[in-house]
């Protein structure tokens, strides 16, 4: 079928036709939510519920060539809605002051605290055709700290940048979006870039791994995979900066500097005590691994953490570990309470 028939037959009531129709639009549906919501989970179910408001009203699309931006259109507003109904999502360096490493963890907070790292293996490049006008690259566009960054603006000023900036839209085409003129998109637009500029003052990571490249950045990785499944502290030590942090959602505790988190690593997880197995892997466009942890009723490894690495240059300067076994999927929690259940020793690393 043409795309023209498809989209005659979707609208005749044609499921099947339909979901031929948004398929190649999902996965950069995806992004845009999770880039809004900064949770995974939560830009799933935004883009289940924009593709079935899409569905129901279909009708009214006028035309196939403005199939894109009706559907981001309706995904945004979907998304700004999400985003009354809660307060902004962040990261432990965001939420409070550092800890000290000799007291306990905290308790873990309601997940819906914390921004989700987002699996790069989700990112469906080939799907995201940004316009002209885009000032970020998508994987820029989902790193961590431009995700907390997004996530300081109000939500018309966030859903203003990401359309414009991240996927290129016009001022006029954003205006229409958000039902509002182009000079309120490009006064918003500019209030937003002096919030997330000074956010952002250093370079991104994508510009960094790029500086480093393929062979330096394998190296960094196997290295930091040795060291910590030999519980060798001092090896990671020497390749952090000096004022590294290391935070642990869904606990708001966080360390700055070698020495705490040196501190923290050989007081908990790399006390000798437990046995790892890091799996490299990529996570909003930077580094990370998947953590597994041996499990002796099982007699094997289990899904337990996820890091994501910031560099800054060839060294560390944050590990953000996320502490649950789901991290870096899209797979649902078990439940809402088995989430705000977990105290800090069920995560592995009290």
């Amino acid at each position: 079928m043409t795309e023209l028939n498809t989209l005659q037959a979707a609208v005749a009531g044609d499921e099947r036709a339909y979901a031929e129709l948004v398929e190649p639009y999902r996965g950069a549906l995806h992004a845009h939510c999770y880039r809004i919501l900064g949770s995974v989970h939560d830009a799933e179910d935004a883009v289940q519920e924009a593709l079935l408001r899409a569905w129901r009203h279909l009708p009214s699309l006028e035309s196939r060539s403005s199939l894109r931006s009706w559907l981001y259109r309706i995904a945004t507003n979907v998304c700004l809605r999400a985003v009354e109904r809660r307060p902004p999502r962040v990261l432990p360096v965001g939420y409070g002051p550092p800890g000290d490493p000799r007291r306990p963890l905290s308790e873990p907070l309601d997940e819906s605290t914390w921004i989700e790292p987002y699996p790069d293996e989700q990112l469906r490049l080939r799907d995201s055709i940004a316009g002209p006008e885009a000032r970020y690259e998508e994987r820029e566009s989902v790193e961590l700290a431009f995700i907390a960054a997004l996530q300081r603006l109000p939500a018309r000023q966030r859903a203003v940048l990401v359309l414009r900036d991240v996927l290129g839209f016009s001022g006029a085409e954003v205006a229409g979006m958000l039902q509002t003129t182009p000079a309120s998109v490009y006064s918003a637009l500019q209030r937003a870039h002096k919030t997330v500029d000074h956010c952002l003052p250093g370079p991104s990571q994508q510009a960094t791994l790029s500086s480093l490249g393929d062979a330096r950045l394998r190296d960094i990785v196997d290295r930091y995979v040795r060291a910590w499944e030999r519980h060798d502290v001092a090896a990671i030590v020497a390749m952090l900066t000096d004022e590294a942090t290391i935070a642990m959602p869904p606990t708001a505790t966080w360390y700055r500097g070698r020495d705490a988190v040196a501190a923290f690593l050989r007081a908990r997880p790399l006390d000798g005590s437990l046995k790892w197995r890091l799996t490299p892997t990529r996570a909003s466009g930077q580094l990370a691994a998947r953590a597994h942890l041996w499990d002796p009723a099982t007699s094997g490894f289990r899904a337990h953490h996820a890091m994501v690495l910031t560099l800054n240059g060839g060294l560390i300067s944050h590990i953000d570990t996320f502490l649950e076994p789901w991290a870096l999927t899209l797979d649902a929690p078990e439940s809402d309470g088995c989430r705000r259940d977990r105290t800090p020793k069920d995560t592995g690393l009290a």
